[in-house]
């Protein structure tokens, strides 16, 4: 039995009509199914009992003969119309006359937790599925050609709401199964949690399917500029292109919003944050209109950034997102800035909903998501703040079900999605304290981007005396600690490396070496000959043209075409 698409075959049915005997009455009838697929039946040999022929998906348009229905061992049913040498027939209750109400499943089960979205316009989280949670359907939004409901409307409380579909199966059973446990179950578990970010195997590992756009094409290995947001840097995009346009250079990353750094006035800054709102610049969405629109008639491919969770101007506005002090309520200040809690889903929709914009307003082909974790440094201080734990998740859990959202959301309206992790994310046997745990967020994210600067590793590291000395060493070293932790994700993402554009800092060593052309061109190497082919992005956070000039020989390399021919 071989599966049939009647989609477009039953516009050729209706030319046969004329072919058929005049008391035909043919009209035309939906499949429809609690499941994708159905089954078509014929008549056996003996003609005398219904056996299963063909199979279909639900949806399709059908040309069915209405006053010729067949009732067969007390089920009804009713010949297809066609020219075909088997007469098919489909049972009359999996016959629609209405070509929305095709999707018969009354309930659904949660294989992966996801968010469950109120308003699909804004993005706006009402509640958080649970792993193995039955939930009542009361609509859908459309099929795929293999019969697969994008997204469900499921009940929520009092009210409903909507989950991808790619996320539920049909049986409770089937829905508490991990993903393949037999192989991945014992690597996650042998992963330990010394520092309060989660247990590794509470996290989802079902593999994602990745989008690809055909009018947005990702280089197979990026070669980025980081540019902030400063007049003098994208309001001077020529100079830049010029530049880029002399070496490999295929990338560009500008801000979008850093900590107390917002760049144009965004209508998502206007109407969840009006601090950012005020205080980005007044004629900076010109520049980027001009910015971006140049970039792209060059041929450059875009990325916008966004911090997500540290983020004082939000507190400022909405001091209840925030962590906070357990003894006062009032916001915790953590490295000079306020941190909205990365358990807030208001923070999230905040966040995408900027990306979004900056994807339809500019076009940026990506958007980068950098703080994507809770801070740093707290185990001291842990009993002592709130976090606002709304669905009792763990760090780990809550950080991959942001990128989680902020991939399906981003991707709807057609770009990619990056995210920054710390280097240390990188080191096998333990979950970050800050809840990045590198396959958890591979495994979702289109790109992941470590950020291993040498001058932020020990001395010692690896066996490296002094690593920022050596950046191609350290570099290396790390690179092999990656590959191991994507192979224990069953969808991991491209890897593409923030690299050091700027001098080791004074505090870590006054002797340390300048980031020239050399040490650059040593630290994008030490990445491809670990096998990390996704490209780098230079980190230097005042985005000086005289400095990327000085290190111009570093980019003007196609490391991929190199690394290939090895």
């Amino acid at each position: 039995m071989k599966t049939r698409f009647f989609a477009v075959i039953t516009i050729v049915l209706f030319s046969f009509v004329a072919c058929r005997p005049s008391d035909d009455v043919v009209e035309v009838r939906y499949a429809a199914s609690d499941r994708p697929t159905l089954l078509l039946y014929a008549y056996d040999e003996a003609g005398k009992a219904m056996v299963a022929a063909d199979t279909i998906v639900r949806g399709t348009k059908l040309a069915v003969v209405t006053n010729k229905g067949k009732e067969v061992g007390e089920v009804e049913y009713l010949p297809l119309s066609s020219e075909d040498e088997v007469q098919y027939f489909a049972k009359i209750s999996t016959l629609s006359a209405d070509s929305m109400d095709v999707v018969r499943e009354g309930v659904i089960y949660a294989r992966t937790p996801a968010s469950i979205i109120v308003d699909t316009a804004t993005s706006k989280i009402g509640g958080q599925s649970t792993k193995g949670e039955e939930l009542k359907v009361l609509g859908y939004d459309k099929i795929d050609e293999q019969g697969r409901v994008n997204r469900y409307k499921v009940a929520l409380g009092k009210g409903e709401g909507w989950l991808y579909g790619k996320y539920t199966v049909f049986e409770k059973s089937e829905a508490e199964k991990r993903y393949r446990s037999e192989i991945y179950d014992a690597k996650h578990k042998a992963v330990k949690n010394p520092f309060g970010g989660g247990e590794a195997i509470g996290c989802d590992f079902y593999p994602y399917e990745r989008p690809v756009f055909e009018d947005n094409k990702m280089p197979v290995s990026c070669y980025s500029l980081y540019l902030n947001i400063s007049p003098s840097v994208i309001g001077n995009i020529e100079k830049y292109i010029a530049f880029a346009k002399r070496t490999k250079i295929n990338t560009f990353v500008i801000d979008i919003k850093d900590n107390e750094c917002p760049g144009y006035k965004a209508e998502a800054m206007k109407t969840y944050s009006p601090t950012n709102y005020a205080r980005a610049g007044a004629n900076k969405e010109k520049m980027y209109q001009k910015a971006v629109k140049r970039l792209h008639e060059e041929g450059f491919y875009v990325v916008g950034r966004i911090t997500c969770f540290k983020d004082s101007y939000l507190i400022k506005d909405h001091p209840e997102m925030a962590i906070t002090e357990r003894a006062t309520g009032k916001p915790f200040k953590h490295n000079k800035a306020y941190w909205p809690s990365a358990f807030d889903r208001r923070v999230w929709q905040f966040n995408v909903e900027l990306a979004k914009e900056a994807v339809r307003k500019f076009g940026f082909n990506e958007i980068n998501f950098d703080y994507v974790r809770f801070p740093d440094r707290m185990t001291k201080v842990e009993n002592l703040i709130n976090y606002h734990n709304k669905y009792d998740e763990s760090k780990v859990q809550a950080i991959q079900r942001f990128v989680q959202y902020a991939c399906d959301e981003i991707h709807a309206v057609g770009a990619y999605v990056s995210i920054d992790v710390f280097g240390e994310a990188a080191n096998p046997g333990y979950t970050t304290a800050y809840g990045q745990y590198w396959p958890a967020i591979s495994n979702i994210a289109d790109v992941i981007c470590g950020m291993p600067y040498p001058d932020h590793f020990s001395n010692g590291y690896y066996g490296i005396r002094k690593p920022w000395n050596h950046p191609y060493e350290i570099l290396r070293a790390w690179g092999e600690r990656v590959q191991d932790r994507q192979s224990i994700t069953p969808t991991p993402a491209i890897v593409r490396t923030w690299v050091q554009a700027y001098n080791v800092m004074r505090h870590v060593d006054r002797n340390g070496i300048a980031y020239d052309a050399e040490n650059v061109e040593k630290e994008i190497r030490g990445l491809f000959d670990a096998g990390l082919t996704g490209g780098y992005m230079t980190w230097l956070s005042s985005s000086n043209i005289e400095k990327y000039q000085q290190q111009e020989g570093a980019f003007c390399h196609d490391y991929y075409k190199e690394h290939k021919k090895q």
